[in-house]
């Protein structure tokens, strides 16, 4: 099968940074799914693992975003789906991503994808929707459809990947008001289209902003971009008893001596945890994507794909990583289709 893949870690511009490759169809284990991967997105943990790639020799596939067919199931996955199925997942960053033509993929991670939206579409969401259902819901107990008075949360990194899908989520609880961050027009208009009440600029003071705004109190912070040069600003901000969940490393230890006095908690969200720890409620994540499923097929939110680069290949996968980054990427980028797809998976 045709798949994109990394041998040896090298900066993007190198030209074996992405090699296309053919390489075995592989089987399905006991619990999961033989997907013919339809299109993909790309994440910053794309070409975070790519700058890691041990020097093995072996190839790696990368990629944690698809949408596509099933067309085999393990014994254990028969039980959750059938050849046929259109699905969505991010997968589990310990084993080959989704850069190929097809992906061994648990199905305790995977749902049906949303019946109105393009395979491209789809493939949009899953590893930043997860992170946001991670940190919106589970770490800060906010809950589609269950109102909440006088709190206010606040985006740092609004326009990204999960940013994006997380205002969105956000417009879900009734009486949360969103603020996002962004700093050039057409990523201030992005945060808007996903539904942010107010939108500040991150690359100037946050608080006389927000007060400008009408802003004199914030609950809760999720912090998208840059830790290290918002978290002091955001410790000087947060409401007493706030709660501040982090999904991007520091690149030097954190005060949390700063949260004390107000008791603020700090939590961090990595999407990985689950798929990497084998733990117990992993078909969590499942259950959140058909969560997901159902808000797009009733029309509450709308797919964060905002830049499609063509089909899957080493050449457009090395233009999307240029662009993660660069950091001048808003939305999602997508790819979809291989030029040389076997017709059979076995």
């Amino acid at each position: 099968m045709p798949a994109v893949a990394v041998k040896q870690a090298h900066p993007i511009a190198h030209a074996e940074a992405l090699l296309d490759v053919q390489l075995p169809i592989p089987a399905p284990e006991a619990y999961d799914l033989l997907v013919k991967v339809e299109a993909i997105s790309v994440n910053p943990a794309d070409y975070r693992v790519r700058l890691r790639k041990a020097d093995d020799g072996k190839h790696t596939i990368l990629g944690w975003d698809a949408a596509g067919v099933v067309v085999a199931c393990g014994k254990e996955a028969k039980a959750l789906f059938q050849a046929g199925d259109k699905v969505y997942y991010a997968g589990d960053v310990g084993r080959d991503g989704s850069n190929s033509a097809f992906q061994r993929i648990d199905a305790r991670l995977v749902a049906h994808r949303p019946a109105n939206w393009s395979a491209a579409e789809a493939a949009a969401l899953p590893l930043t929707g997860l992170t946001a259902w991670e940190a919106l819901v589970e770490s800060m107990g906010f809950t589609p459809d269950i109102p909440v008075t006088g709190q206010t949360l606040l985006v740092i990194g609004g326009a990204g990947g999960v940013g994006s899908i997380a205002i969105q989520l956000a417009r879900q609880v009734p009486g949360l008001q969103v603020v996002a961050t962004a700093s050039r027009p057409e990523t201030v208009a992005w945060c808007h289209q996903m539904g942010a009440h107010i939108v500040i600029d991150h690359n100037r003071p946050l608080l006389p902003q927000l007060n400008a705004a009408g802003v004199f109190s914030v609950e809760a912070v999720l912090l998208l971009n840059q830790p290290d040069l918002h978290f002091p600003a955001v410790a000087g901000l947060i409401a007493p008893f706030g709660q501040i969940v982090n999904i991007v490393p520091f690149t030097q230890p954190p005060d949390l001596n700063l949260l004390m006095r107000k008791s603020v908690r700090f939590s961090w969200t990595y999407m990985f945890t689950r798929s990497s720890f084998r733990t117990a409620d992993m078909a969590r994540q499942g259950d959140i994507l058909a969560r997901y499923t159902a808000l797009a097929e009733a029309g509450l939110i709308r797919s964060t794909a905002r830049e499609h680069l063509g089909e899957i290949n080493a050449r457009n996968l090395s233009n999307a990583h240029a662009r993660l980054e660069r950091g001048d990427a808003f939305g999602k980028l997508t790819l979809a289709g291989f030029s040389h797809l076997e017709e059979q998976a076995a």
